[in-house]
């Protein structure tokens, strides 16, 4: 059986985020079970703050298109997203705004989100996790642009201290949650081939 395309992304650019750690940590788990795993960063792809009065006169950025067609491209999308206000990051955001308007050769709305599934992980110092700013992804991904996201989530809280320095996680509970999304993952992406 082929192995599934999964595309990992991390909702932050800060230097020692804990979020690049776990997307690094699920690209490895991934790549143990069997995936095809490509890894971007947001920073490849810049794009300016949505506004619909710019993208009428312009038309999506170059970017934005870029970005579309890297995630159509996989069957699955494993987002790792930090709280930000209780919410996910404006970056985060801000591409999914963008890549939910390109519309390409009469695609339909929300074109990069669907026929795919996606799962969402967090990390974060506090003690719950980045738990809101995965309710907040969610529900973007979820209402806001009709993606199939696995009903599977973790949330490490007290990120700071949950990694060791080859990036897995300490407590042996949330690395096997994390595994078990993934693995989910991976067999519903199947069903998308």
């Amino acid at each position: 059986m082929a192995s599934p395309k999964i595309l990992v992304l991390p909702g932050s650019l800060r230097s020692g985020s804990h979020n690049v750690r776990l997307a690094a940590l699920a690209t490895k788990e991934l790549t143990l079970l069997d995936a095809d795993v490509t890894r971007i960063s947001l920073a490849d792809y810049p794009l300016p703050l949505y506004d619909a009065d710019l993208d009428a006169r312009a038309g999506q950025p170059e970017n934005a298109v870029k970005l579309k067609h890297m995630i159509a491209s996989h069957h699955g999308i494993f987002i790792a997203s930090p709280e930000y206000s209780a919410s996910v990051t404006p970056l985060l955001k801000n591409a999914i705004d963008w890549v939910s308007r390109v519309r390409e050769r009469g695609d339909p709305t929300y074109a990069a989100f669907k026929n795919r599934v996606f799962a969402i992980a967090s990390a974060s110092p506090g003690r719950t996790g980045g738990l809101r700013s995965l309710m907040a992804l969610r529900q973007i991904l979820e209402l806001g642009c009709g993606a199939l996201v696995v009903p599977e989530q973790v949330a490490i809280p007290d990120a700071e201290r949950a990694f060791d320095d080859m990036d897995n996680l300490l407590e042996t509970g949330l690395a096997n949650l994390l595994r078990a999304e993934l693995a989910r993952l991976i067999e519903m992406a199947r069903l998308m081939m």
